[in-house]
């Protein structure tokens, strides 16, 4: 069968690699659909992960059908529609310098628990929806690090499929009032489809004035006014300029929360902060959280589906991949199968 693997720096190529054997406690997976992330271009420039691993396989994000399970599985069935805990499998990470990908047609989960690596969701969810359960837990872990709770005020820079997916759960936690900070309009108008209050286009306006007008002024611990009425901030970019913006503008012991992938150094003055005795955290991956942002996505599918803007077949996933890692060419790219 043929897969998608990383066989070198910057180098992505298709492969003929054999068939999975099913062994009594495994589950054989038809892949449906598989998201693209943006890893995915950072594995492929480094030549694998660790770097410099060669023959990678690549792929993180399906959602598949049960084709065959042994003998000795229970808890799942042939023909059941699956997310999956890709963080889980036996054999290493799948798709992230595991012994597996998703972008290929068939994945074996080796010793099967139930309830661990496979949950079973309604079969009326369509596949590119259902793909983006891994990166929405990623965007739910990083509203539950936040803390974010019913009445506070958030703010999200970044509308990618992250910045969006926090914007629906800061919602579903009860978060009085969100904003979405971004510089493509294309994005910003999703943002208000799924959920957001408001919306900044930080290209064009004054980020500190428009959120103090929706959000109200606040101060530091001295007193010092200017500073936004947030109480949540959420870096779903990766830019160093939103970093900087986020703890220029935070109140007193307003909460930071960093998701995005930072691939140079960020230059913080502490000493400009110290008054504001902020808190910063980071969030990674999805702890607890890849099966229960399921709920939501079974919930409000439609909503959810706002989120993926490209859809190419399997044959085109080479393609897919060089799409979603240009700048501005697209949000969400989703590789689906027949």
């Amino acid at each position: 069968m043929r897969s998608v693997i990383i066989t070198g720096v910057d180098r992505v190529e298709w492969a003929e690699v054999p068939e999975p054997e099913v062994g009594p406690r495994d589950v054989l997976l038809r892949v449906r659909a598989c998201g693209i992330c943006g890893s995915d271009a950072m594995y492929a420039s480094v030549g694998g992960f660790p770097p410099h691993q060669g023959a990678m396989p690549l792929g993180h994000e399906p959602a598949a059908e049960v084709v065959e399970i042994g003998a000795e599985v229970t808890g799942i069935e042939v023909g059941d529609h699956v997310v999956v805990d890709t963080m889980r499998f036996t054999d290493g990470l799948l798709g992230s310098g595991g012994a597996q990908g998703a972008l290929t047609e068939l994945v074996l989960v080796k010793d099967h628990e139930p309830g661990v690596q496979l949950r079973s969701i309604p079969k009326e969810i369509p596949w590119h929806v259902a793909a983006l359960n891994e990166p929405m837990a990623v965007a739910h872990h990083a509203v539950n690090r936040s803390g974010a709770k019913a009445g506070d005020r958030a703010v999200v820079f970044g509308a990618g499929p992250i910045g969006l997916g926090a914007t629906i759960s800061l919602k579903a936690a009860g978060v009085e009032h969100v904003v979405v900070v971004d510089i493509q309009p294309s994005r910003l108008r999703v943002a208000l489809e799924v959920g957001a209050d408001a919306v900044i286009d930080s290209s064009t306006e004054d980020v500190a004035e428009r959120l103090i007008a929706l959000h109200g002024e606040a101060t530091d611990a001295l007193g010092n006014g200017g500073k936004a009425g947030s109480d949540i901030y959420i870096d779903a970019a990766g830019a160093p300029v939103v970093v900087q913006s986020m703890l220029r503008l935070a109140k007193h012991r307003a909460v930071v929360t960093i998701p995005a992938v930072h691939k140079k150094p960020v230059e913080v003055d502490f000493g400009a902060i110290l008054s504001q005795e902020l808190d910063i955290r980071m969030a990674m991956g999805y702890p607890t959280e890849i099966f229960e942002v399921t709920d939501a996505i079974i919930a409000h599918a439609d909503k959810y589906a706002k989120i993926v803007s490209h859809e190419l077949p399997f044959e085109r996933a080479l393609e897919a991949l060089e799409l979603a890692k240009t700048p501005g060419a697209a949000d969400k790219v989703v590789v689906v199968f027949d």
